[in-house]
């Protein structure tokens, strides 16, 4: 009698990518500097901070890619751009690029790549941000992860490992974009933390035309017209946000959150059910589909802690978390957490910090 030996079953894992070898040229962390009127958007030196990061672990040079219309303001950023990790600083200045527009832009972005060859590309996920990174990653037939709330590298491959959440915030998934390049990803800001500055680090400078002409861009600049926003919330930006929830009860209870925050000198921020519900105007919703937020001081009250919520204020210095639900998702990452109805801690909480603020005031 015969006996049919099975072989042994191969164990499962991830499967090993070669990196096609004309690839392989490919080198090096490119990160964006966004730029407007003469003022870089402070992602633009997140990114730079988290690119220092991922350069040192591929063992490669950190570049920031600088474009606009003076080459005194591409030259101040390039500087500021050294102190915060890069290493060189690829500038294209002309005065097609002094407003922004797509075309441009993006002519200028893919000229950079398809000469110099990164293998990663960083853009912040601002409005300028998102509109140039679709186009760019289009046009290089390339992919690109949006809105990442974490970034790292693939050992076994070099490949970017750009996690963001997924299903409306209730997953987190991790994408790598395999035998394309550059790999793209936008980060949002307040995502990544601002990296300290190194006054004395240099770097180097190579300077690149824009080659194309006025003619041949379809939009136009008319006018500029200032942001008439930008006294709203600056949610994104505060060292302190007192946030409420659904747990709040109803939106009366919110005079308690903002009472809170007038003591603190702090912005007011709410869960998506509320801003979804009228409570609060949605600029201040803090979450997936809101703002991502880093404060020194975060006061969540009536506020369950779902993922949506979570992955946009989880940076925070110290999470302080007011639910009258002992096993309320929000306890498991706070870093304090008070069982109870918010609608009677928090007045006690207003009363408390203004007493503590008026006695430093006259200590001091």
């Amino acid at each position: 009698m015969s006996e049919n030996t099975a072989a042994p079953a191969k164990p499962k894992g991830k499967k090993r990518l070669e990196l096609d070898p004309r690839l392989a040229a490919y080198k090096g962390i490119w990160v964006f500097v966004e730029m407007e009127r003469g003022q870089v958007h402070q992602v633009s030196w997140e990114l730079l901070g988290e690119g220092r990061k991922l350069a040192d672990i591929l063992d490669v040079e950190l570049s920031a890619i600088i474009l606009g219309g003076s080459s005194e303001e591409l030259g101040s950023a390039a500087r500021s751009a050294f102190t915060y990790g890069a290493d060189l600083a690829y500038i294209v200045a002309d005065p097609i690029l002094t407003d922004y527009r797509n075309e441009p832009y993006t002519k200028a972005m893919t000229d950079l790549v398809n000469k110099y060859q990164p293998e990663i590309l960083l853009l912040g996920a601002t409005t300028l941000g998102r509109d140039l990174a679709g186009s760019v990653a289009t046009t290089l037939l390339t992919g690109l992860t949006a809105d990442c709330t974490e970034l790292a590298i693939d050992p076994d491959n070099r490949g970017l490992l750009a996690t963001r959440p997924t299903f409306g915030g209730s997953l987190l998934c991790t994408i790598q974009t395999l035998n394309y390049r550059p790999q793209m990803a936008t980060i949002r800001p307040r995502v990544m933390a601002m990296p300290d500055a190194v006054p004395e680090r240099r770097g180097r400078v190579i300077s690149e035309n824009l080659q194309m002409q006025e003619d041949d861009i379809i939009a136009k600049v008319l006018e500029f017209i200032p942001d008439e926003a930008q006294e709203q919330a600056q949610l994104a930006y505060a060292d302190i946000i007192v946030a409420g929830g659904r747990g709040m009860g109803k939106a009366e209870n919110f005079r308690l959150i903002w009472d809170l925050a007038a003591v603190l000198g702090a912005e007011v921020g709410g869960s998506r059910p509320v801003t979804h519900a009228g409570w609060l105007p949605a600029d201040r919703q803090v979450g997936q589909s809101g703002k991502t937020v880093r404060p020194k001081l975060y006061i969540a009250a009536g506020i369950s802690g779902a993922i949506q919520h979570r992955v946009g204020m989880e940076a925070s210095d110290v999470i302080i978390a007011i639910n009258n639900d002992p096993n309320a998702p929000i306890f498991d990452f706070a870093t304090y957490g008070i069982v109870g109805d918010a609608v009677q801690i928090l007045p006690v909480l207003t009363d408390a910090f203004r007493s503590r603020l008026a006695v430093n005031r006259r200590a001091g």
